[in-house]
């Protein structure tokens, strides 16, 4: 009771204060309109507050958000590891589902934090690791397959980095080109020419020029492949057998000379009794008309025509229905 009456007390002695026309309620959240009225240095430190509220924040989410160096070897790095290795192995006409979203997220995660001169080097410590392997297995391949295995090779490591680059695009802009002023696919395809084909070429060379001479040893796309992808990592490679890559590269020996024209006819003379030789004749010839008779056939459809031409004029028939008809007789 007595705490009841403290409370009104209290209450009418707050009213008295604020004047006539003014009731303060009770409770913590009532303000007075005096209260309400806030001065210019007490809204700065309000903002103050907020911004410096804002700034913890921030400082807090990027913390949570870092990567460190452990965390790039034990979650980011083995999803790229991961990735690398289904596309370095995978045929060009295979599909299979990866994450380029995924990985592509990693990446550019790893750039950010920083982590761009490392996730360079172990990408090409693993393509470099790669294509050691890939060497050795070709070394193993025997004389029979060895040509066909090569280029499917080739094929599959130039198709893989159509899906590699593009997964590495950001580290390649803003690592590779600003700092070390080099392009990643380039240097992809580098490592591949040093670890592989420079390592075959030797080897290379002399079966191409062999099954040269032989038709169809070695499929003409399998054959074309191969020589144009040798002369896209080296073009000085062509050196060492002009005329094998001057067959699939335009304009890679010099302009032919009149003085040349009756020994290229040799040539051509040999290339015919070559395929003559080894069963690819011309096939049952017995049936096909010799030029002589086309000839002698055409100058009697035309002494026929100058003939039948004024007779054509009187009965007033269209010229083309008698052409057909004629030209038809004739040819059969």
């Amino acid at each position: 009771m007595d705490e009841t009456l403290e409370a009104l007390e209290d209450l009418n002695h707050n009213n008295r204060a604020a004047g006539p026309g003014q009731t303060k309620q009770p409770g913590h959240g009532s303000l007075s309109v005096s209260d309400k009225a806030q001065s210019p240095e007490q809204a700065d430190g309000r903002g103050r507050k907020n911004s410096a509220a804002d700034a913890v924040k921030s400082a807090t989410k990027f913390l949570m958000n870092v990567i460190t160096v452990e965390d790039y070897r034990t979650i980011y790095w083995p999803k790229l590891d991961k990735a690398l290795e289904k596309l370095l192995v995978q045929s060009p006409r295979d599909y299979i589902p990866i994450s380029y979203e995924q990985i592509y997220s990693c990446v550019y995660k790893c750039v950010c934090q920083q982590h761009s001169e490392r996730m360079h080097s172990d990408l090409i410590a693993k393509i470099s690791l790669h294509l050691n392997n890939l060497s050795e297995e070709l070394q193993g391949c025997s004389e029979e397959t060895y040509v066909e295995n090569f280029g499917a090779a080739m094929v599959r490591y130039m198709g893989a980095l159509h899906s590699i680059v593009p997964l590495f695009i950001y580290m390649n802009k803003v690592y590779m080109e600003n700092k070390l002023n080099r392009d990643l696919k380039e240097e992809l395809v580098a490592l591949y020419s040093n670890l592989v084909a420079a390592k075959h070429i030797n080897r290379l060379l002399p079966r191409l020029l062999e099954a040269q001479a032989v038709p169809f040893a070695i499929p003409p796309s399998t054959m074309a492949s191969i020589v144009k992808g040798l002369y896209s990592l080296r073009p000085e490679w062509a050196h060492c057998a002009p005329h094998l890559f001057a067959k699939f590269i335009p304009n890679l020996l010099p302009p032919v000379l009149e003085d040349h024209v009756q020994q290229y006819a040799l040539l051509d003379q040999h290339l015919q009794q070559d395929l003559l030789i080894n069963g690819f004749g011309r096939g049952d010839q017995s049936r096909k008309r010799s030029g002589d008779d086309i000839i002698t056939d055409t100058r009697l459809f035309m002494t026929y025509i100058f003939q039948m031409l004024p007779i054509l004029l009187n009965l007033h028939l269209p010229p083309s229905l008698f052409l057909m008809h004629n030209m038809s007789t004739i040819l059969i």
